[in-house]
């Protein structure tokens, strides 16, 4: 029994050593933390490798990709092209001194009004008015007097939907040092619409450091909009409102103004419409009369026809000014008015006015040389020899000008192949020019004993 125990416990020991290495303690690798520290930086920089790349792509395939899949119509060029018999500014003159219309024209004026009335008063209302001229003579002319006034009414309700009130959104610091938003509005109206904007025309100067600007359009609803081009000749900006923030309602209920024509001889005396910011509350209207078109306000490179009218107004009224057919004759101005006639409505013929709102509305600038130029009556001309061109009466500190020579006194007969002999053909000539592009002017400039010709290359710029 022994040896039989004795050999169980033999093998059992034998079996314990050949599983000896089973029982070996297997240690756990070190951590090498420089590589673990190298490999997250390597993945890290590779994620942003990978989102800049993502980045940039999106970028750049952006654009492409919504052209492609939303494509947006090219805006269309806006023309006011320039009126064939534009008044010259002698004849401006000449309409001023005589101030008055022939009899013919009278009458045309006192048709024109009657047909008005006629054909927007209610039969009903045409025939309360011939039985009240049967029995009371003084009722029968109130009634007439209502007809003209409803009629102009109508006038103006159907231009009013192409006025907007332009809104500057600045912040100010009151006394405290509060920061606190401001506003300032002013008049505006539509001018075109060229398939991807709502152009407006505006006064530039109330704009000036604005934040934001918005646009209130006749219906209640605004939009926030933006410089397209600026002039500062005659302080008039064209706001563009983009498409995308309008709805279809909206544009169906605006209208886009109708330009009319400020050349007309017969202009003085006639009835007009002022509407906008006219007594310094929004959307207001006023009628009254042109009382005269003879002044001229010369500026450098451009006259234009001053309307006047003898409607009280604010010193700072904004808006535009209607003939009795609802087309745009003058943009309400009242900078230039002498000093005893600051609250009477004045307006800048809109026919002068074309050329330089074609050019804002394609974003093009005005181009700027810096010359006031005058006719020269043709009695001097003869009476003291003069040539015939435009006179030089004065000229704009460090103006492309006179940085290339051109004086005071100079007469200018050719600005690149245009031939000069008046004021307007110069303005003419000078709207055709292109900025940065030199223009050869050819003037006479007088010397002992006769006119010497000069000629100067000169280089039109923008005067923002």
């Amino acid at each position: 029994m022994e040896e039989k125990q004795q050999d169980n416990q033999n093998q059992e020991s034998e079996r314990a050593s050949d599983f000896e290495f089973l029982q070996e303690k297997i240690k756990e690798r070190p951590i090498d933390k420089k590589k673990l520290l190298q490999r997250m930086v390597i993945t890290a920089s590779l994620a942003l490798l990978f989102g800049l790349v993502a980045c940039l792509t999106f970028l750049l395939l952006e654009p492409v990709l919504n052209n492609w899949l939303y494509p947006e119509e090219e805006p269309q060029t806006v023309t006011f092209p320039q009126e064939k018999d534009e008044m010259l500014p002698e004849d401006m003159l000449t309409e001023g001194e005589t101030g008055t219309q022939t009899e013919s024209e009278t009458e045309t004026a006192e048709q024109v009004t009657t047909q008005i009335a006629a054909e927007e008063t209610p039969a009903s209302e045409v025939e309360t008015a011939e039985s009240a001229s049967t029995e009371d003579p003084q009722k029968a002319y109130l009634t007439e007097y209502q007809a003209m006034y409803d009629s102009l009414h109508q006038v103006y309700q159907e231009a009013s939907t192409s006025i907007v009130t332009v809104t500057a959104v600045k912040s100010d610091v009151d006394w405290f040092n509060n920061t606190y938003q401001s506003e300032g509005n002013i008049a505006g109206v539509i001018i075109a619409n060229n398939n991807r904007e709502l152009l407006i025309l505006t006064r530039k100067s109330p704009l000036d450091k604005a934040q934001s600007i918005l646009v209130n359009f006749c219906n209640g609803v605004s939009a926030e909009g933006s410089i397209k081009k600026y002039d500062v000749n005659t302080n008039l900006a064209v706001i563009a409102v983009d498409l995308k923030y309008l709805r279809d309602t909206t544009l169906d209920y605006v209208s886009v103004a109708t330009l009319g024509s400020s050349v007309n001889n017969g202009l003085a005396g006639s009835l007009v419409i002022a509407v906008g910011n006219i007594q310094g509350y929004n959307d207001s209207v006023c009628y009254g009369m042109i009382t005269s078109v003879g002044n001229v306000v010369t500026l450098a490179d451009n006259q234009y026809k001053m309307l006047t009218t003898d409607i009280y107004a604010s010193q700072s009224a904004s808006g535009i000014l209607l003939n009795t057919q609802g087309q745009v004759i003058g943009i309400i101005d009242n900078t230039y008015n002498h000093s005893d006639t600051k609250n009477l409505l004045s307006a800048i013929g809109v026919s002068e006015l074309k050329g330089m709102i074609t050019k804002l509305s394609n974003a093009e600038d005005v181009p700027y040389i810096g010359i006031y130029a005058q006719d020269i009556a043709s009695n001097v001309r003869t009476q003291q020899g003069l040539p015939q061109g435009a006179y030089v009466s004065d000229i704009d500190m460090d103006s492309p000008a006179m940085i290339n020579g051109i004086q005071k006194g100079d007469i200018i007969v050719q600005v690149g192949s245009t031939q000069i002999h008046s004021a307007t053909d110069y303005m003419n000539a000078v709207r055709g020019c292109t900025i940065e592009h030199d223009v050869e002017i050819t003037i006479l400039r007088a010397s002992k004993d006769d006119y010497e010709q000069m000629m100067f290359t000169v280089q039109p710029k923008a005067r923002n």
